[in-house]
């Protein structure tokens, strides 16, 4: 018997309003399905993702400079937003989520991975902390350490719910090739060495765990995803576009999924892309799936995502998008099942 493909989101909702997003995301991803916190960068500094995951850290501080989230010597102004938004969806949360008469199983919280929170922030010289060893080496320490206090506020909000923490790792590839620029523009920084990036994400990977997370998920760009590294540190599974994985990524999937790793796959294209129907869109899920030898029933192993953002869309749009991603799982199920 094949196994139930379900539908998530990736966490960044457009507009301003948390009770809104709340209830949209909620009421199209339900049980078996994955609600996600909602992100809103549109309310401005400090609903950012540097800076939201900024505000988790322990002991350390950062504030908003004309260059980016810059580390200071105390608490200031735009953190004080960060962690005022952040409450506030979590209160709207707690009330959304208790109103429900059968509330979600799951929630899933979206937090910056530390590589790409070290490429974020920047020290009082205006340079990125990403150049600096030990600096580095204290963003994963105090990003580890903040999490945990963040989940438990998280489980307080939905009592009883199965928590899985998405970690965003846009810049990862680049971080590790070597390839993002100093602030001059002038050069790049030096790689950070594979043995470092695996030690902070085990590091981050083994506190959400011991936190109360369920799983941890780590999505990622294509060119060059780390897949294996990140695995091999601790995460759970990797979230990644489909339309853009080569056939060595889904061998290498493939052996992932066979070992018990989580898939995320951003299935549904963003707007602008040419249109296909729904069950074109399974179709190029479950082909490769076929290909590879996968087992349908391993197929509880994948979520469906939209790819791309959905913040710059109208919240109804974006609604609407969570509405066929949700129609996408259902159609790679009959699918499987027929």
């Amino acid at each position: 018997m094949a196994g139930q493909v379900t539908a998530t989101a990736l966490g960044d909702w457009p507009g301003t309003d948390p009770l809104e997003a709340a209830k949209a995301i909620r009421g199209e991803l339900g049980s078996p399905h994955l609600p996600v916190l909602a992100e809103l960068p549109d309310r401005g500094v400090g609903s950012d993702p540097v800076g939201r995951s900024a505000a988790l850290l322990a002991d350390l501080h950062a504030d908003v400079q004309p260059h980016g989230w810059r580390v200071v010597d105390r608490r200031g102004l735009d953190a004080t937003r960060s962690e005022s938004a952040l409450s506030t969806d979590l209160n709207v949360l707690a009330d959304v989520a208790g109103a429900e008469e059968r509330p979600a199983e799951d929630l899933h919280v979206r937090i910056l991975g530390p590589l790409s929170l070290m490429a974020g922030l920047y020290l009082p010289s205006g340079e990125r902390v990403l150049g600096d060893h030990g600096a580095r080496r204290d963003i994963a320490q105090s990003l580890a350490a903040g999490v945990v206090p963040f989940l438990e506020r998280v489980a307080r909000a939905v009592p009883g719910a199965r928590l899985t923490v998405q970690l965003d790792e846009p810049d990862a590839a680049r971080v590790l090739a070597g390839l993002l620029p100093t602030a001059s523009g002038y050069r790049t920084l030096r790689a950070v060495p594979g043995h470092e990036a695996r030690a902070a994400w085990s590091l981050l990977a083994d506190a959400l765990h011991g936190a109360g997370a369920e799983a941890v998920v780590v999505n990622l760009p294509a060119w060059e995803a780390p897949v294996a590294a990140v695995l091999e540190a601790g995460a759970d599974g990797v979230s990644l576009p489909l339309a853009d994985l080569t056939v060595p990524q889904w061998e290498g999937l493939a052996g992932a999924v066979e070992a018990g790793a989580r898939v995320w796959l951003g299935a549904l294209p963003p707007d602008g892309a040419p249109r296909l129907r729904t069950g074109e869109l399974a179709e190029r899920v479950v082909r490769p799936w076929r290909q590879l030898g996968l087992s349908f029933g391993a197929l509880d192993a994948l979520r469906v995502t939209p790819a791309g953002s959905l913040a710059a869309l109208t919240p109804a749009e974006a609604t609407a998008r969570l509405n066929r991603t949700v129609k996408l799982a259902d159609a790679v199920n009959q699918i499987a099942l027929g």
